[in-house]
């Protein structure tokens, strides 16, 4: 099939075939509409990508379970069993860690790794609101009266740092140090991110802990999830902001980007449109890019056979 039926032809578009037609039947027709067959043709490249991250992740549980359904519980020898009733650890992707950090770790490392987690997650939720909230409200009057710079002088986003006056910085730097050494300081006592001068929803001084177990253990874990959703959140804004000079940047003014060459191409689709994030194809080549569609069509395409595979003798 490789050298004959299916023999790439470089007069061809990548994974098109002379002899192969609708659903890579051998010598089937082809689809004449346009319009329908860029939508088949993009379905085809979304599936086979789902198709890749699914196959992936049936061959390793059925590696790590003895199952090709297996079962979590199953997977005895796993060392993430120490931290799997830990709080964070929830559906669907139980407890995390794709890069191995806690297979040796103990659990004076884990409480670190937690203390971590929640100091971040807590300051990317307020940096997030940060962002969102001058869009909507900003205070009257002054930020800096002997400057004459009112707080409606200062733009959203990255763009403030440079508007805010450097004795601005250093009470920020100040206020934080002192809630850092002295009111927030973490206990070895006390859980990760448990403050006894902090109450609920970390008002300083305010009513707390929550009695209730269930209850506190409902929100905690919500706080964790937010959290985690904030730093993936800041770091998007911080890029988009980056890239397009404004906090809520439209691609459209991202001119400089070398991905447009590949823009509109088969698979950019929303909402990530051409997504590169390793920058393998900001070079540019054509030839390159191409090479790497005809592979990832086929590799898309053995993937959605394999995941059938594993199906259907169920």
């Amino acid at each position: 099939l490789e050298t004959n039926l299916l023999a790439a032809d470089k007069s061809r578009a990548p994974g098109d075939f002379e002899n192969a037609g609708r659903l890579g039947l051998p010598f089937a027709g082809g689809i004449e509409d346009a319009d329908k067959r860029a939508r088949s043709l993009n379905s085809e490249i979304a599936n086979g990508r789902l198709a890749m991250m699914a196959i992936t992740g049936m061959l390793f549980q059925d590696g790590f379970t003895g199952s090709a359904w297996g079962d979590w519980s199953l997977y005895v020898d796993s060392p993430l069993r120490a931290f799997e009733n830990e709080l964070g650890v929830q559906s669907p992707l139980g407890f995390w860690d794709p890069a191995g950090y806690c297979k040796e770790d103990t659990a004076v490392d884990f409480r670190r790794r937690r203390e971590s987690e929640l100091k971040h997650g807590r300051i990317a939720m307020i940096a997030t609101m940060g962002y969102i909230t001058p869009e909507y409200f900003k205070f009257p009057g002054f930020l800096a009266p002997h400057l004459g710079l009112k707080f409606t002088d200062v733009p959203n986003g990255l763009a403030a740092l440079s508007k805010v006056p450097q004795a601005g910085w250093a009470q920020y730097v100040f206020f934080v140090g002192l809630l850092e050494v002295g009111f927030l300081k973490q206990e070895p006592d006390r859980a990760p991110g448990d403050f006894a001068n902090g109450g609920t929803l970390g008002v300083p001084n305010a009513s707390g802990p929550i009695e209730n177990e269930e209850a506190r253990k409902r929100k905690l874990n919500s706080e964790l999830a937010n959290g985690r959703l904030a730093m993936m959140a800041i770091i998007g804004m911080f890029f988009q902001d980056g890239l397009t000079g404004s906090a809520y940047g439209d691609w459209a003014l991202f001119t400089a980007s070398p991905l447009r060459a590949f823009e509109k191409e088969l698979g950019v689709q929303v909402p990530f449109g051409f997504f590169d994030p390793l920058g393998m194809s900001k070079d540019g080549d054509i030839g390159a890019f191409k090479r790497r569609r005809a592979t990832e069509v086929k590799h898309g395409r053995l993937s959605m056979i394999a995941c059938m595979g594993y199906i259907v003798p169920e």
